[in-house]
């Protein structure tokens, strides 16, 4: 099956999904290969098929290789240890808002947060989806209780864990939404500015309704970044002080990121998520 469409205007376009299934040859790369290795050789194999596919337009792919290779790893890490919290991918909020998992009321009371804050100040909570929700295994057990491990990697895996968000729509308590986590090939400066603002404004989010729910000591929630390479710069970079926790004396400063892993492997996402699912 090709992995290379032609476009009305003459461009040829990767079919991502069909891509990374014909050249993983339905298989989860070997422990020893490197993610960033592995992207590179799918890139080396579009070209040897089309020499017209332009570099930016493979560097468009590469986002979602990545984080469909971690949404593996983290599906079956959760299927292998029984007391492991799921995370699950979610989409870009234009296709969905991530707080649509938490029940009617508590999404009612995010709602009418947005509401509040743009009729009196004319300014909008604007928020973007984290690439990963992390959610309660109790509850991912009562969702699916049947959660085999995924041993084949086609084109039905990747429909199945881009979808399995929609089975806890309104379905998630206060404590059922665990964390989340942002995930990104590689860290540029500009998304060392975007990660903990996003990380900032879901602890805010989630303070908001612990506030309006009169829910004292919660476990707090965590938010976590995952790369192919993280350097010293970065988790400095990273080490961002959620801006809601320095509002009030009342509250001790939490970070908007509470740790950056370098996840380049399935073996540094056993790792990874044995630190991020277990907590």
């Amino acid at each position: 099956m090709t992995f290379i469409r032609t476009l009305k205007g003459g461009k040829s376009q990767v079919i991502k999904d069909v891509a990374f299934c014909t050249l993983l040859k339905g298989k989860l790369p070997i422990e020893t290969k490197n993610f960033d290795e592995l992207i590179s050789d799918f890139d080396k194999e579009v070209s040897k098929v089309d020499k017209s596919v332009t570099k930016d337009a493979l560097n468009n792919v590469h986002g979602d290789w990545y984080e469909w290779l971690l949404a593996i790893a983290a599906w079956n890490f959760c299927v292998d240890n029984k007391k492991a919290n799921l995370a699950l991918m979610t989409p870009n909020i234009s296709q969905f808002d991530v707080s649509r998992l938490y029940n009617d009321k508590l999404y009612d009371l995010i709602k009418d947060l947005r509401e509040k804050v743009l009729s009196s100040s004319s300014v909008q909570l604007i928020s973007s989806n984290p690439d990963f929700v992390i959610i309660d295994r109790k509850l991912a057990n009562k969702l699916i209780p049947k959660m085999e491990r995924i041993s084949k990697v086609d084109e039905d895996a990747i429909r199945k864990i881009e979808a399995a968000y929609k089975l806890f729509e309104a379905q998630c308590s206060f404590e059922q939404i665990v964390g989340y986590i942002s995930v990104k090939v590689s860290f540029r400066p500009d998304r060392r500015l975007q990660i903990p603002h996003e990380g900032s404004l879901m602890k805010a989010i989630y303070t908001h309704l612990q506030t309006r729910e009169w829910i004292i000591n919660p476990k707090g929630i965590k938010y976590f970044a995952l790369a192919t390479k993280v350097g010293n710069p970065d988790r400095a970079a990273l080490k961002t002080v959620a801006t809601h926790s320095i509002t009030t004396v009342h509250s001790i400063p939490q970070a908007a990121v509470d740790e950056v892993f370098e996840v380049n492997s399935l073996q540094q996402a056993q790792v990874a998520f044995g630190k991020i699912l277990t907590a």
